[in-house]
């Protein structure tokens, strides 16, 4: 598609305000749902993106595609069950950026079999556009999903772990949640260099083996395979579905 680097950019950037906001706003909901009043004392139960954007988190979703936002706060307290509420407060985030994604692939093969059918210059270039935002919506949620499932604290898919574990290992896990965190970082940090300046190394880059054992390393290459795999199939869904 021809957009220009300006364009792109902002395009990616209210698709990331999107998928970060509809993410926060679902941890929020699900929680006062669930009977806690906290996220919208904190003004967190609004479709508003500045309550929710962690400016840091929001970066790494334009560049690497996987990110997070500001954390909802949540007092389990008002759970009728608490590991298993705070479960599903947590696991709303990634599930609706899945559901957007799909939703984005739909409009994304409906808005791409208009492209062309207009003599209009304007509306075909306002096609265009749209065409290349939903695209990139689909992209950015199923990362920042994806991304959210891994199930490693503090990322809402350790809650859903964490729920499915006996009552003594969870509040192991709760004890360790701030060092595995810090590994986790280091990890989100240095996986990537490492593995590139691995398979710089010939005789690694050479061994699919070893390559498939080390890429492991970088969270944003398996993320972005990730989004790849799951991005084509749901594409090939609404081409079957609508054409």
């Amino acid at each position: 598609m021809n957009i220009s680097n300006s364009a792109d950019f902002i395009i990616s950037a209210v698709a990331v305000i999107v998928a970060l906001t509809v993410h926060e706003f679902f941890h929020s909901f699900t929680a006062y749902k669930l009977g806690d009043p906290t996220p919208g004392a904190q003004g967190r139960l609004s479709l508003n993106p500045i309550h929710h954007l962690d400016p840091i988190g929001a970066i790494c979703l334009l560049v690497f595609n996987f990110g997070w936002a500001k954390p909802v706060p949540i007092n389990t307290r008002y759970f009728k069950n608490p590991k298993r509420d705070f479960a599903l407060t947590a696991m709303a985030g990634p599930i609706s950026n899945l559901l957007l994604a799909f939703l984005s692939g739909m409009v994304y093969v409906l808005t791409y079999k208009l492209q062309g059918d207009s003599g209009n210059d304007f509306v075909a270039r306002v096609i265009q556009v749209s065409c290349y935002f939903f695209f990139t919506l689909l992209v950015m949620n199923l990362g920042l999903g994806i991304f959210n499932l891994i199930p490693i604290p503090p990322l809402d898919g350790s809650r859903l772990l964490s729920a499915l574990l006996p009552n003594k290992a969870y509040f192991k896990l709760l004890k360790y949640e701030g060092t595995i965190y810090r590994v986790f970082i280091f990890w989100l940090l240095l996986g990537t260099p490492v593995y590139n300046l691995l398979m710089g190394i010939d005789f690694i880059a050479s061994n699919s083996i070893l390559r498939s054992a080390f890429s492991i390393l970088s969270i944003g290459n398996l993320i972005s395979r990730a989004v790849s795999f799951l991005g084509e199939y749901i594409i090939k869904f609404w081409v079957l579905c609508l054409y």
